[in-house]
């Protein structure tokens, strides 16, 4: 089911401030409508701050004096194609790992798309490796499609992946990459799953809601990310929450 279902609707295109690390405070957002008796609520983030410092170093921003200034992600792509599932995102057997540990966080990150078939040549974390050289992942319909585990978001985060561009999503894999503020779902308007190759250039424009090809020069237009996108910034929808005042914030 396309991520326009799901709790966190696109509307307008939002431009993103990323002057500050996203584990800081953000403006809160009042048309933002969490309801406290919705099963999201047993998501949390876990990214850690080494994981949180790695992933703003993949933001740019075109100027940042500036309070309006749009959110960009850069690097390479990975691509794959329809109906990729949570099993082939993080395989069953790696369940066991908990994100909440510092260490296995990290090792969520190392078997990130290690079930996908032998037919994806180029694998999406090296051997040996803990993250992957690829900053976006760029897929067709239905992605995330088959069980609810949050570990799917998580351990793409985990690997360092900025963002997911899809054709459409399963409902859930939305829901929990906007729970656990792990990476950005942006759908696509049609399928550049067919455009772009893996290891292609590529730079997405959040404020603009655009992906840039450098390699092939071209560009495409992404549906606005809306209200998901602060909830995303703050690093998922309870550290959200807490910043914005729903909810108390957490005693150390």
């Amino acid at each position: 089911m396309a991520a326009s279902s799901a709790l966190f609707r696109p509307t307008a295109a939002t431009t993103l401030n990323v002057t500050r690390p996203r584990f800081m405070a953000v403006t809160p957002r009042s048309s933002l409508k969490i309801p406290t008796d919705h099963l999201n609520y047993q998501f949390k983030s876990f990214k850690s701050k080494t994981a949180s410092d790695r992933a703003a170093r993949l933001l740019c921003t075109s100027n940042p004096a500036s309070a309006s200034s749009s959110t960009t992600f850069h690097g390479l792509c990975y691509v794959v194609g329809d109906n990729i599932d949570t099993d082939q995102i993080i395989p069953a057997e790696y369940l066991t790992l908990v994100p909440s540990n510092p260490e296995e966080y990290k090792k969520l990150g190392s078997y990130a798309m290690c079930g996908l078939p032998s037919s994806y040549e180029t694998r999406f974390v090296d051997p040996e490796e803990f993250t992957s050289k690829f900053t976006i992942i760029i897929a067709g319909d239905n992605f995330g499609c088959g069980s609810s585990r949050e570990h799917a978001p998580v351990a793409l985060g985990a690997a360092g992946t900025a963002a997911v561009v899809a054709e459409s999503y399963a409902r859930i894999f939305f829901r929990n990459s906007v729970a656990t503020g792990e990476v950005y779902p942006f759908e696509s308007e049609g399928r550049l799953c067919d455009e772009c190759k893996t290891g292609d250039v590529v730079t997405i424009e959040l404020g603009q809601n655009k992906l840039i090809n450098h390699t092939s020069g071209k560009e495409y237009t992404l549906k606005p990310i809306g209200d998901a996108g602060p909830v995303i910034e703050a690093g998922g929808i309870f550290d959200y929450a807490r910043k914005a005042g729903m909810m108390p914030t957490r005693v150390a």
